[in-house]
């Protein structure tokens, strides 16, 4: 979907990207978290050893946000301690 909509609007200077998060921990994830049996099964396979907190975020939403990524357009930034690639 982002990658049909950064064509369509890409004529109006528009970009579309998306941030793709991993497992996160906040408080509506702390009981997921908080399960012994998931940890045993999740944890493991995240190569980062370590659940991703919300300020793992912040730097890349202000690279979309700022002239830097003016040119960056049809992309989905992937964050999630390497899960996706285990």
């Amino acid at each position: 979907m982002v990658r049909s909509l950064a064509v369509e609007l890409a004529r109006h200077r528009i970009r579309a990207n998306t941030i793709l998060p991993g497992w996160v921990e906040t408080p509506m994830t702390e009981p997921l978290l908080a399960w012994e049996r998931f940890r045993e099964k999740v944890a493991p396979r995240v190569p980062a050893r370590r659940w991703g907190q919300p300020d793992d975020f912040g730097p890349i939403a202000v690279y979309l946000a700022s002239p830097a990524s003016a040119y960056h357009t049809a992309d989905t930034f992937v964050i999630d301690g390497g899960y996706s690639a285990f």
